[in-house]
């Protein structure tokens, strides 16, 4: 049986290699001659990959990059800033440093009895920084604004004085040269505009021929000491009153 097999085996594989000769298919290029590595190509065989991209090399000059934009800068004029000092300008009405505008702290007079005295020097050693609204001896004096009556006191220059601080206790209202308080008027007494607080006098430094408030505003520091603080000119405020 093996015999057999095995001359059956070489008898087709002649048979096999005859075919292929006569018809060509040994010959390199025919279909019948085709490995899987070509058929692998595509379906006609016949077309094979083209040769790799050669390298591309750099260049040895270099290639010039676009210049970036450049967004120009816009330069705004400086306005230049106003020399007309703050107590100059016109003021408006109602115009207030607190909750509630101001009311003219002397009874019955108005700002056109008066100038705007703050920036003045008296003695020729220091300036003013008050405004002095003059009226007869005993002219009552009336608190500026709601408040409370901080401290009374009595100086050399100021004579009989009273410092109110407002609602906020961010400023303190100044009333000196006084003839004399209001009757009741203490220290921790809260105070409503417009209430009687004291009296046109010339203690201090003033002159008894010349009674007058000597009236000002200090914006007060966060210890909020009554005697110190930065002087706010009250005149445009005083305009702005009814």
């Amino acid at each position: 049986m093996i015999v057999v097999f095995v001359l059956g085996f070489l008898a087709g594989a002649l048979s096999l290699y005859y075919f292929l000769w006569r018809t060509g298919g040994l010959t390199p290029g025919h279909p019948l001659a085709r490995t899987t590595v070509d058929i692998g190509w595509g379906r006609g065989g016949s077309v094979r990959p083209a040769s790799p991209a050669p390298e591309i090399r750099p260049s040895a000059e270099p290639v010039a990059t676009p210049a970036a934009v450049v967004t120009p800068k816009v330069s705004f004029p400086t306005l230049p800033e106003s020399s007309t000092p703050t107590a100059s300008r016109p003021p408006l009405s109602g115009f207030t440093l607190g909750r509630d505008p101001l009311v003219m702290p002397v009874e019955g007079a108005h700002a056109t009895d008066f100038h705007d005295s703050f920036a003045e020097t008296r003695g020729g050693t220091h300036r003013h920084e008050a405004i002095d609204i003059t009226a007869p001896r005993g002219t009552p004096v009336v608190a500026a604004v709601d408040g409370s009556i901080e401290k009374l006191f009595t100086s050399n220059q100021g004579g009989l004085t009273i410092y109110e601080f407002d609602r906020d206790r961010h400023y303190c209202y100044y009333y000196a040269n006084l003839d004399r308080y209001a009757k009741g008027v203490k220290e921790g007494q809260l105070v409503h505009r417009g209430d009687r607080v004291g009296y046109v006098g010339s203690t201090g430094e003033a002159s008894a021929e010349a009674p007058h408030l000597h009236f000002t505003i200090f914006q007060l520091g966060p210890q909020k000491r009554w005697w110190l603080g930065t002087p706010i000119n009250p005149y445009p405020f005083l305009l702005a009153t009814r």
